[in-house]
């Protein structure tokens, strides 16, 4: 095979670099919640009560699955994706109540490349716009970058789903484009828009995300005093 000539522009050379382990069935802890390993048994009776909060169903809407209308339904549909390690599922439980409240994933997983997708977020309403849903993906972006070293993480949603691509780009996820017709679901086209963190986005992020769950930055009332995406900026200055 021909080399390269020295006037064509290649990628920055990574001659030590070794596949990444895959993710494992870790439980990690937080202040308000912590991550654990998702299981029927353990979480889908709780999950289940926490999103039927939602009465119309629309936090499934562009989701592949959903919403299950009884507990069996729910708790068959846990047993069925916990047989899998890719999606690899985890329970978000709260730590004042021992429930858990969503669930997330981790999904493409790639280690050769070392990218990752976090996917899967089905959190219900006791757990959306809350101090625990942040920290729950900053534990989870902690583990990908910090435990595992990956290089990127992705996140990817519905073109549509205004909610998902604000949350993808408050947690500090830049956004690469949209990928036209990605596939069906539902019986409905998908446009897919993709976001990512790399490992050099991630010091930065991580001292943003340290900054917010700080608890001098909430209020006696549990109210954030300065936004994620301030505290990203007041850091990058």
């Amino acid at each position: 095979m021909a080399a390269p000539t020295p006037d064509q522009p290649l990628g920055f050379g990574m001659p030590d670099w070794q596949p990444r382990p895959l993710p494992g069935p870790v439980t990690l802890h937080g202040s308000t919640c912590r991550v654990e390993p998702l299981s029927a048994a353990a979480h889908a009776e709780s999950l289940f009560h926490a999103y039927q909060q939602d009465r119309q169903g629309r936090d499934w809407a562009y989701l592949s699955v959903g919403p299950f209308d009884t507990l069996e339904q729910y708790r068959h549909h846990v047993e069925h994706i916990t047989r899998h390690q890719d999606p690899l599922h985890y329970a978000v439980v709260d730590s004042s109540t021992g429930l858990a409240v969503g669930t997330l994933a981790l999904m493409r997983q790639q280690p050769e490349h070392g990218v990752i997708e976090v996917g899967f977020v089905s959190f219900s309403p006791a757990l959306q716009r809350s101090r625990m849903a942040t920290e729950a993906h900053f534990l989870l972006m902690s583990y990908v970058f910090e435990t595992l070293r990956y290089r990127r993480c992705e996140w990817k949603c519905d073109s549509l789903n205004e909610r998902s691509r604000h949350a993808a780009e408050r947690l500090g996820f830049q956004p690469e484009g949209v990928f036209r017709q990605a596939f069906i679901y539902k019986g409905r086209n998908r446009d897919t828009a993709w976001f990512a963190v790399t490992d050099q986005d991630w010091p930065l992020l991580q001292n943003a995300f340290q900054a917010w769950l700080d608890e001098r930055n909430f209020d006696a009332q549990g109210q954030q005093l300065r936004r994620l995406q301030c505290l990203r900026e007041s850091l990058q200055s």
